[in-house]
């Protein structure tokens, strides 16, 4: 039996094989869908471990703030905005805020500085800079329960080796822990050591990528280093200095190992010297056992620091804010000459 159904011949017209449907094969579907999807697959087990370990505490501690939460029952009386109030009516909150801001602009803005000057020592010619680049980084990986009980011993305020220092060269003992100032000086001193070396690293490896021809071109001018320094290095750590900053901002008013291991309670001080926000936060949570007041202490110190960061972000369009323009030229100049392309070749299939 032969089929009705006549193949197409090698000799068919063109028009006749341009109307035949293109099939396209599973293969090569997948491919796509492959190629499509799978960038996504790639990033979602971090997105989803957040949502699971991030947003839902988010979340759920936004709920628990607005209810009398009883932790044995696992279950609270809806009360409003009356554990914010709470937390805002409490002279304790704001001596921890003070503390808080205290001890991050005496670890941060030195902190910054340090770090920006042993990057530029470890920019230049020097022997074993792979030793020097790895011992800077040696506090960070430290525990910092061990770095707090060190510098606690440290700053102790009898038999110290600050204060024995001190005396010997005849200089009056400081109350480190007694005091609140000094109190603030010696955990942001904790604070400096284990972070200035992560801050640096990060600085030198933006210094590097600056294309040595800039030094080059001013050492020919008659610049010296500290001309370089201020008219090349600086200007183009801009955009790490604002990423540096705005870490900085966030882990320093999150600060709590420090001030939790200063001294051998743990509550911030008999005055509340060094109390800080989150170790306020910890001690109404799990010492008063009354997690809707610290869920509400958390929101609290949540809006501060995303305001600050609002405030960060102001400063940052400010600092780029010349070469944002740059960009946009040339954006403009491309999209330009891109239009210009594409009407030539308008034009020349047009011709043909």
């Amino acid at each position: 039996m032969t089929s009705t159904l006549e193949r197409p011949t090698r000799g068919a017209a063109p028009e006749a094989r341009a109307r035949e449907p293109r099939r396209v094969g599973f293969s090569r579907r997948r491919s796509a869908w492959d190629l499509k999807l799978s960038p996504y697959l790639y990033i979602s087990p971090f997105f989803i471990l957040f949502a699971i370990t991030g947003l839902f505490p988010i979340a759920y501690t936004a709920v628990i703030s607005f209810m009398d939460w009883d932790l044995v029952r696992n279950s609270g009386e809806f009360i409003g905005f009356d554990q914010y109030a709470w937390v805002l009516s409490q002279p304790k909150f704001w001596i921890a805020l003070r503390n808080t801001f205290s001890i991050f602009l005496l670890s941060s803005v030195p902190q910054l500085i340090l770090a920006i000057f042993i990057a530029a020592m470890l920019d230049q010619n020097i022997r074993a800079k792979t030793f020097w680049r790895m011992s800077v980084l040696i506090p960070y990986v430290m525990a910092p329960v061990a770095v707090a009980l060190i510098f606690s011993n440290m700053f102790g305020d009898q038999y110290g080796v600050v204060n024995t220092t001190l005396q010997n060269l005849g200089l009056p003992a400081v109350p480190w822990h007694s005091d609140a100032f000094a109190s603030h000086i010696a955990i942001a001193t904790m604070v400096n050591f284990r972070w200035t070396g992560y801050n640096t690293l990060i600085l030198l490896a933006a210094m590097q990528a600056v294309p040595r021809e800039y030094y080059e071109a001013a050492t020919v001018d008659g610049a010296g280093k500290l001309r370089q320094f201020f008219s090349i290095t600086l200007p183009s750590l801009k955009p790490t200095l604002i990423f540096v900053i705005i870490t900085s901002t966030i882990g320093g008013l999150q600060i709590f190992d420090e001030p939790r291991m200063y001294d051998q309670y743990g509550t911030g001080g008999a005055d509340n010297q060094w109390l800080t926000v989150t170790l306020w936060l910890y001690n109404v949570g799990w010492g008063e056992w009354n997690f809707g007041r610290a869920a509400a202490l958390a929101w609290i110190l949540f809006l501060i620091i995303l305001a600050i960061g609002v405030i960060n972000l102001f400063i940052t369009r400010s600092l780029v804010r010349d070469e944002g323009r740059r960009d946009a030229r040339s954006r403009r100049e491309v999209r330009a000459q891109a239009r210009a392309a594409k009407k030539q070749l308008a034009r020349e299939e047009a011709a043909r």
